[in-house]
């Protein structure tokens, strides 16, 4: 059968864990049975009824779901439905989503800034050094007394944010955080997890290794002489579409600000404490992580409502900055997430005075601008470590999560691709991939206070979204999946002259607002809203907070799966 013949089964691309749930959507209404198939001897291994007729919400196409879940032999295999055609190949085995987990952690080495990436760790991918930002420059709008317009710092290193090469405070912090939260929920699946970096050899987990790499740029970041933190650290325009060594340009930082800041302080609290159990291979860092968190905590203080507001810069300083703003006009959830980080670190309720959780308020999904539920996991992560004080917060925290996690799986099994993603149409936002990933999280914490499995199958159900059982029909992690994304909005991938983009990084995914006006998108339908062409940065760019809940959600899967 030929591709277009596979399309109208969408089922995730890789694979299944034997016990767990399998389920493909067969596009159309006509169709009332399916098999499997053995795909090397073709021979019909299980064979089974369609379920009932569902239509998208958004472009109302019908759709039956095939349930194989009854099925565990291990082996490759192939759907087949009579007049739908047959299933891109997919394979049922333990581990299944290892690989994936980790390319999607390998997706942030090819994302380093300031070194050359060689071909053994690189294969074909590998690049000469760009960006080597060991003399940066300090912008008008980020005058201090110790740094005068034009005085030259060094900030090496970091991760470049997205498609672009610039590098950014406040959507690091998300990004640190949900990489470090993945790692203390997980800590044994992670200590012999090899994932072919320089680092591999040493005896510190190569999730942290990759951590480091951009931990060590953020805490150049830092004003040594007042706490205060820059926004970023960027080229005045965005480079054009050439490889990071081909770029030129001089590169500033710019104006500090208290949510840049307040995401630098909660990181370092966190690092601080993951840290503290590696003393030995890294002696020191802890102790510097907890001095600059309290650093950044008393220059947030003095200074609890400098925002950021680009044009307003442009206005009053040259050069003019029109690289990505990340300007957010609430700091109320980085408070409250700094807040907690500093707490859980220093034990000193102090922290938490003035603080209000909002737990009678819906607990918000996680983005680089809404960081709120990000304190609710801290809290919840570290319970054995609170005073009676704090079990008050904690059972309402708690109630909190769940009670999201109920919500998204209301009326699951009524979805057209039964996932919790898209349920809403506020799920296809920019970056809607994130979106998937980040329900995942909420729903695994959930499974972690209850040991409900419900929680962990509508998890599971996201990460089957995100490799090809969705409206679109591709595997949006590149380098996986029998249609994947091809041609991202990420310049190392267009510039390299390869024909395959670099590998396990996460596509945005569907996003009906279009903004980069690119010829591609097949319609306007919310679910299908996706255009694999490298102009569309409204849903094909990749981004470092973007492929960071995704890490989480196929590790975490993977952590699980056997349990």
């Amino acid at each position: 059968m030929g591709q277009s013949s596979s399309e109208n089964i969408r089922l995730n691309q890789i694979g299944f864990y034997p016990a767990a749930s399998k389920i493909a959507v067969v596009v159309g209404e006509e169709n009332t049975d399916f098999v499997l198939k053995d795909s090397k001897s073709k021979k019909v291994v299980f064979t089974g009824k369609l379920g009932e007729i569902r239509k998208s919400q958004y472009s109302g196409k019908p759709g039956r779901i095939a349930d194989f879940s009854a099925f565990q032999k291990p082996g490759n295999y192939i759907l087949e439905v009579p007049k739908a055609g047959t299933s891109y190949p997919f394979e049922i085995k333990t581990e299944i989503h290892k690989n994936v987990a980790i390319a999607a952690i390998r997706g942030f080495y090819y994302q380093r800034a300031s070194v050359a990436l060689p071909e053994k760790f690189a294969g074909k991918w590998a690049r000469a050094e760009g960006h080597p930002d060991d003399k940066v420059l300090i912008h008008p709008s980020a005058v201090s007394a110790g740094r005068p317009e034009g005085s030259v710092i060094s900030s090496p290193g970091g991760w470049y944010d997205a498609g672009d090469y610039n590098k950014y405070i406040v959507n690091s912090g998300i990004t640190m955080a949900t990489l470090l939260s993945v790692y203390e929920d997980f800590p044994a699946y992670f200590k012999n997890l090899k994932t072919n970096i320089p680092e591999s050899n040493n005896t510190v987990p190569d999730l942290l290794d990759e951590v480091l790499w951009n931990f060590r740029w953020m805490m150049t970041m830092q004003d040594p002489g007042d706490g205060g933190v820059y926004h970023k650290l960027t080229n005045p325009k965005f480079d054009g579409m050439i490889m990071p060594d081909a770029c030129k340009n001089p590169r500033y930082v710019v104006q500090k600000n208290t949510i840049a800041t307040l995401d630098f302080v909660a990181v370092m609290a966190q690092s601080a404490k993951v840290l503290k159990n590696f003393e030995k291979e890294l002696p020191g860092l802890s102790d510097s992580c907890k001095s600059a968190a309290l650093k950044g905590w008393a220059w947030a203080r003095k200074n609890p409502a400098m925002g950021y507001h680009q044009n307003e810069m442009n206005k009053t300083y040259d050069p003019d900055v029109v690289t990505g703003g990340y300007e957010d006009k609430d700091g109320k959830d980085e408070w409250i997430w700094a807040a907690s980080e500093m707490y859980i670190l220093t034990k000193d309720e102090d922290y938490l005075k003035n603080i209000s959780f909002e737990t009678d308020k819906p607990m918000p999904l996680p983005s680089w601008s809404q960081v709120k539920a990000l304190a609710y996991y801290t809290m919840i992560r570290n319970e054995k470590q609170l005073g009676p004080v704090d079990q008050q917060y904690l059972r309402s925290i708690k109630k909190s999560v769940t009670d999201f996690s109920d919500d998204l799986i209301k009326d699951l099994e009524k979805q057209p691709y039964q996932t919790v993603m898209g349920k809403n149409i506020k799920d296809f936002a920019w970056g809607s991939n994130a979106v998937a990933s980040n329900q995942g999280i909420a729903l695994i914490q959930a499974y972690k206070l209850t040991k409900n499995r419900k929680y962990l199958h509508a998890a599971l159900g996201n990460l089957d979204y995100i490799l090809g059982r969705n409206a679109t029909g591709y595997s949006f992690l590149t380098g996986f999946g029998s249609k994947q994304v091809m041609h991202p909005h990420h310049r190392p991938s267009i510039a390299d002259g390869i024909v395959e983009p670099v590998p396990g990084l996460l596509s945005g995914g569907p996003n009906p607002g279009q903004q980069d006006k690119c010829a591609g998108y097949p319609n306007n339908f919310a679910d299908e809203s996706f255009a694999d062409a490298d102009c569309s940065y409204a849903s094909n760019e990749i981004a470092i907070n973007w492929n960071a809940p995704f890490v989480y959600l196929a590790a975490a899967i993977e952590a699980l799966s056997g349990k």
